[in-house]
């Protein structure tokens, strides 16, 4: 943009009066002026503004906010190594589907019991319901679990390794963890998680053992994300001390499995949880936005009136 131009004389002038004359240049399109396409003068960046939107965190506050992150990384480490101890037979499929239906139906209490049977209440969802789609899921992966058991075998263990390893990366990067953004998908989020969990189950010595994995993945990566998302909305406090101690639970069981990957995971936490937050608020004072009148047009007419 240029910031000043030589406008034009006027037309019946003479070259003395021309100079007296100057025309104001007006931020409009549907007038005809004697400026350039491109011209703007000393009021066009009067309106600038710098970094209006900005937030202002608490180092606290964005801590607490990123036991989300930390869950999400604990879930994906329980699923895994409680599939590690079923390839290498130190957990039997019965006892991990019998422990997982345990756990589930004492969640779903809690579920109902933390807002007092209110969502339920709203939602219009009757237990009855709730028991048969459980029977109708359950029937229906036992069934397929033989179908899915041989589906990838034709396809090398490392290539089905591989596939796993880029679903869970997936499934973490596309995971709604609270934030209104465009790459946010819970449904591909989900998706790729039992996709990953199908590949892993594939390489079971058993039907069974692919049935109780597949059972592992909806209880992980379904049912414990909306558990931990009530509980996080009606009891904060609650919310947080379930995060530790899940997180410090998943520490454990990946040190029953290998140190080194222990460490690693747990400095992997630290990192999310302190790291991260601290450099998110340190480099806030170096955002530099520009606001003005080159944004494009908002319409902030009130449209109640016209929708009735």
């Amino acid at each position: 943009m240029r910031a000043a131009v030589e406008p034009p004389a006027a037309p019946g002038l003479g070259a003395s009066e021309s100079r007296c004359w100057h025309p104001r240049w007006k931020k409009v399109l549907y007038e005809r002026q004697p400026f350039p396409d491109n011209f703007v003068d000393g009021s066009f960046l009067e309106e600038l503004r710098k970094n209006i939107y900005v937030r202002q965190y608490q180092f606290w506050t964005v801590v607490r906010e990123s036991t989300v992150v930390a869950q999400q990384l604990s879930s994906v480490c329980v699923f895994v190594i409680l599939w590690w101890y079923m390839d290498q037979d130190r957990l039997s499929p019965h006892r991990l589907f019998t422990y997982g239906l345990i756990t589930s139906l004492f969640g779903y209490l809690m579920f109902d019991a933390i807002d007092s049977g209110e969502g339920r209440n709203h939602s219009g969802r009757t237990r009855w319901a709730d028991l048969k789609s459980t029977v109708v899921f359950v029937a229906f992966t036992y069934g397929f679990s033989p179908v899915l058991k041989t589906l990838t075998e034709s396809i090398s263990t490392d290539t089905i390794y591989a596939m796993s390893v880029f679903m869970l990366l997936g499934h973490l990067i596309f995971f709604d963890y609270g934030a209104t953004a465009a790459i946010v998908s819970s449904t591909l989020s989900l998706n790729m998680a039992i996709f990953a969990s199908v590949c892993l189950a594939s390489r079971l010595p058993s039907s069974l053992h692919a049935f109780a994995t597949l059972s592992l993945a909806i209880e992980v990566f379904a049912l414990w994300p909306m558990f931990q998302k009530k509980l996080k909305a009606i009891t904060p406090r609650c919310y947080l001390a379930v995060s530790v101690v899940f997180t410090l639970t998943t520490v454990l069981g990946v040190l029953t499995v290998s140190l080194t990957g222990a460490v690693l995971f747990a400095l992997l936490l630290l990192a999310v949880a302190f790291l991260c937050p601290h450099y998110l608020i340190k480099l806030q004072s170096s955002k530099d936005n520009i606001h003005g009148p080159w944004d494009e047009a908002e319409i902030k007419e009130d449209l109640s009136r016209f929708l009735g």
